[in-house]
């Protein structure tokens, strides 16, 4: 799987991760609830159990069948894209995966919560999209994922990512596992759109069109710069994908 090139907007978003990492790391899995003025404190409550775990194999095939396509959406949410990519799929009665970066699902958890609503499933992108996690430490890789999933599932109001994709596919066989564990199927792509790239609208569509013999697994992207030509392409690729006869599913957990 191709990697991505630099992306600048994702310093930003480091930055506003360590914050995080720090509170995080720092914030126990018991709850305590303050009682009545002047009694005592309620019991402590546990957190919610992890994730029954998963497959670790880097999955493309789609839950709809040998006709079926996946369509996955990555770097999100973003307040200027993500909802014009909602109403696309709503339009086209179509249900997508959702990959997002931890920060930029704590920024924007209306948005994490409009994905979950409208019966899309979320996948866990990391935290600062490392396309060189593969380099480096797994305790690095860890903190990456594992906030990014904690980031997630608070923004979503408690719906956990249901799947790990690794930043320009930079999956190592402790990333892969770890995941798992956590009930995250890794997730691959078998179609890149180069929709990051903005070639232009025609550009996306032919990519795809020329691409989708290689898997279901399609890959688009809702933020990290102007995705307008990922909205209108998205807006030919949706029908035309009905056209010849494919129908949408999700990635087999």
């Amino acid at each position: 799987m191709a990697r991505h090139g630099g992306r600048g907007w994702y310093g930003r978003v480091v930055a506003a991760a360590v914050g995080v990492t720090a509170v995080a790391a720092a914030t126990s899995v018991w709850t305590a609830q303050a009682g009545p003025a002047g009694g005592n404190q309620a019991a402590a409550k546990p957190a919610a159990p992890k994730a029954a775990p998963v497959s670790a194999g880097i999955v493309h095939a789609s839950d709809g069948g040998d006709h079926a396509v996946n369509i996955t959406i990555d770097d999100g949410p973003d307040p200027a894209w993500t909802p014009q990519v909602l109403r696309v799929l709503r339009d086209n009665g179509v249900k997508a995966t959702f990959c997002m970066v931890g920060p930029q699902a704590e920024a924007h958890p209306d948005l994490v919560k409009q994905v979950v609503a409208a019966g899309h499933r979320l996948c866990d992108h990391t935290v600062s999209h490392d396309t060189t996690m593969d380099k480096k430490p797994q305790s690095y890789q860890s903190e990456q994922i594992l906030t990014a999933e904690r980031q997630i599932t608070k923004a979503s109001g408690g719906v956990r990512p249901m799947y790990y994709r690794a930043p320009g596919g930079a999956f190592t066989p402790y990333s892969r596992h770890l995941a798992a564990s956590h009930g995250m199927r890794p997730l691959g792509w078998n179609v890149d759109s180069k929709d990051f790239e903005r070639p232009g609208t025609e550009a996306i569509v032919a990519t795809v069109q020329r691409e989708l013999p290689n898997g279901p697994t399609l890959l688009f992207h809702d933020a990290g710069g102007d995705r307008s030509q990922t909205v209108a392409a998205l807006r030919t690729v949706l029908p035309w994908l009905k056209q010849q006869g494919y129908s949408f599913g999700f990635p087999v957990r």
